[in-house]
Parts: structure tokens; C-alpha cells; sequence
């Protein structure tokens, strides 16, 4: 589960991972893409630029004076780079970083495990940290606080108390729920910071840089058409990238422009605000079905035949994000921004749903 700092994995949660040396990855290869695209410095982190100019500031003040970095928690939707953010603190530090999710961390031996193998000042990220168990997670409170881990040898009453002091070293936490974090876990962390979608002129940056990186041309025209379907998401738009970069290279020389990013996209079912098959028959439901709402989550669910939770942690952050539907009360409903996107005419009652477009809501 540790991984050096020059080392850089998939952007995904950390697994474990073998003690043996590994042989390199072929040129071209999923890890490899990833590992090119990430981040290394601060310099090449894009976008977040408040956070980023905090961190800077904790990282150069821990180096200077050479004390450990105080907790850091990163909290904010799927592929926003909290992953990324921990390897580049790690580097920045030059220190080891050892990965790991809140899943993975099952049992009190595990964690264990974990905090006797790191060195003195190292990184520990801890992905999805929200989904800690119970007693994982209050045995981390003293790992936190005064770097001991207290552990029990033996069963009955001839049990012992054995306490373990541990190397000072730095948690980086990430989660998609902050709100299922409990009060005494984001107490201990001396810094939290909310990540937001990323603006336009950002991701269109994150998207040249991408192409760059994979030896991709692009221009201009082809770099926005990505980035303003991409979500404010970097993840989704190198993922974007790739597909677009398939039919260029299928039927064109290679190079993408505005025309082939946008004819790749419409033949993906990625609409010009981001939204994918799923997302249109979600809004499609609420519209035509249910005459706008209000309706209740099950009901939607049923209707597309869909799982609740794949509903409200997949597709309604983002439509709730520019402001095609509403959370009430007494349910779901479409707001007249996302009957216009439908193509629909808007019922009085409809709410507004914000000025402005969908992508001038979102960035």
C-alpha cells in the first residue's frame, strides 16, 4: 500500500499493492495514460487556485521549519482531483505517500497495519474516508491527536493494554459526503476545503494540457467544445478526450478541431451542457411523466428503472449543480431551465432554476 513519491497510480481509490518491485507500465497502457496526466507540483495543478495558494503556503511553512503538515480533509464530488491534490502534497513535501480507502479499512488490525508502516513525516491518504467503520474510525482519533495507537494483546482478563507510539505523519482524507463524516473525525482535521467544479477557461486549459500530454493536436475550438461538456469535471473531460481523440484519428489525420469534438460528443449522447443518456431521461421523466413534479425520488426510480442511489449520487448533483431541477420538500421537480434544455415549453408554476444559462449557472 505504499507508494513512493515519484510513483503515480490510477486516479481512482488506492489498492493495496505489493511490496515487489514492479516492472514499468508499457507505453500507452491505462495506468500509464493516468500517471502522464496527473499533476505532479502545484505549478501544474489547473484550476482551485484558492486552495491551491493555501496549500502552498502550509507546505512551504512545514518545510521551512520542518514540523509534519497538519491534517488535510478534501471533500467535493468524484473526479475533482482530491486524489491528485495528496500526491502532489506528498511530492511537494518529498514524502513517502501511502494510499488507501475507507472500504479497505475493515478491521482494526488493517489500521494497524497501516500506521506502523509509515516513516516519520509521511502521507497517509485515505480515500472515500467517510466510510470508516465505527471502530476504525475511534481508533484513529488517537493515531491523529498524540500519534499513539493503543492496542490490546490477549483475550479475557489476561488481556493487555499495549500502547504504540507512532512516527508524526499527515492524514490526507478525501470524501464525496462530508455530511456522513462525524463531528469528532472533522474536528481532528486542521484544514477541510470544499472542491468545486471547475470554470470553463480552466477546463479548457486541463484539456490542451491532456492532449499535449498524449501527443494529441488540438486547437482552440476543439479544446472548449470538450471542456464545456466535460461537467466542470477534469476526470470526465480527459475522458472526453479519448473518445474524441478515436474518431479523429478514425476519420480525420489525427487533430481535433470544433467540428470533430462536436460531431464525436453528439454521437456519444453527450449534449452541448454535458448531460449523457441517463441524465435526459431522468429530466425527461420529471418533465413529460410527472408534469414537472413535484415527485418522489422511488418514483423516478422505478419509472427508468434505475437504483435510487445511483439517482441521487450520480445523476442529481449535477442537474441540481445548473440548476435543471429542484430538491422540495415534497420531491423532485423540474425547473423552467430544464424544460427549455428539453426543448419543452415551462408551466408557470415551474421554478426559475437561476439566470442565465446552464454552463453560465454551473462555472
Amino acid at each position: 500500500m505504499t507508494r513512493k513519491k515519484h510513483t503515480d497510480g490510477p486516479s481512482g481509490a488506492g489498492e493495496p499493492e505489493s511490496p515487489r518491485e514492479v516492472a514499468p507500465e508499457p507505453k500507452g497502457s491505462e495506468k500509464a495514460w493516468q500517471a502522464a496526466l496527473r499533476p505532479r507540483t502545484f505549478d501544474e495543478y489547473i484550476g482551485q487556485r484558492e486552495l491551491i495558494d493555501n496549500l502552498k503556503v502550509s507546505v512551504r511553512a512545514a518545510k521551512q521549519n520542518g514540523w509534519p503538515l497538519d491534517h488535510f480533509l478534501f471533500a467535493g464530488p468524484p473526479g475533482l482531483g482530491k486524489t491528485t491534490l495528496a500526491h502532489v502534497i506528498a511530492n511537494e513535501l518529498g514524502v513517502n505517500l501511502h494510499v488507501s480507502s475507507g472500504p479497505a479499512i475493515d478491521h482494526k488490525g488493517m489500521l494497524a497495519s497501516l500506521l506502523t508502516s509509515l516513516g516519520e513525516g509521511d502521507a497517509l491518504f485515505i480515500d472515500e474516508i467517510h466510510r470508516l467503520a465505527p471502530v476504525v474510525e475511534e481508533n484513529l482519533y488517537p493515531a491523529m491527536e498524540d500519534f499513539r495507537f493503543d492496542l490490546f494483546i490477549g483475550d479475557g482478563p489476561h488481556a493487555k493494554a499495549v500502547t504504540m507510539q507512532l512516527p508524526r505523519f499527515t492524514l490526507l482524507g478525501a470524501t464525496t459526503r462530508m455530511g456522513l463524516l462525524s463531528a469528532p473525525l472533522l474536528d481532528r482535521f486542521g484544514f477541510h476545503w470544499q472542491l468545486r467544479y471547475y470554470e470553463l477557461p480552466d477546463m479548457c486549459a486541463i484539456v490542451k494540457r491532456s492532449a499535449q500530454l498524449i501527443g494529441v493536436t488540438i486547437d482552440k475550438d476543439g479544446a472548449t467544445e470538450i471542456a464545456r461538456r466535460a461537467r466542470g469535471t477534469p476526470r470526465i473531460a480527459n475522458r472526453l478526450l479519448r473518445r474524441v481523440r478515436d474518431f479523429a484519428a478514425v476519420e480525420r489525420d489525427g487533430a481535433i478541431d470544433g467540428d470533430i469534438a462536436g460531431s464525436a460528443l453528439d454521437r456519444l449522447a453527450v449534449d452541448h451542457a454535458g448531460l449523457d443518456t441517463l441524465d435526459r431521461a431522468y429530466l425527461s421523466v420529471i418533465c413529460e411523466r410527472f408534469d414537472g413534479g413535484p415527485v418522489g425520488i422511488e418514483a423516478v426510480a422505478a419509472s427508468l428503472s434505475e437504483e435510487r442511489g445511483t439517482l441521487e449520487e450520480v445523476v442529481e448533483p449535477f442537474l441540481l449543480q445548473v440548476g435543471f431541477i429542484a430538491r422540495t420538500p415534497r420531491g423532485r421537480v423540474a425547473t423552467a431551465a430544464g424544460y427549455q434544455h428539453m426543448g419543452l415549453a415551462a408551466p408557470t408554476k415551474a421554478p426559475s432554476g437561476g439566470t442565465g444559462s446552464a454552463q453560465g449557472r454551473l462555472f
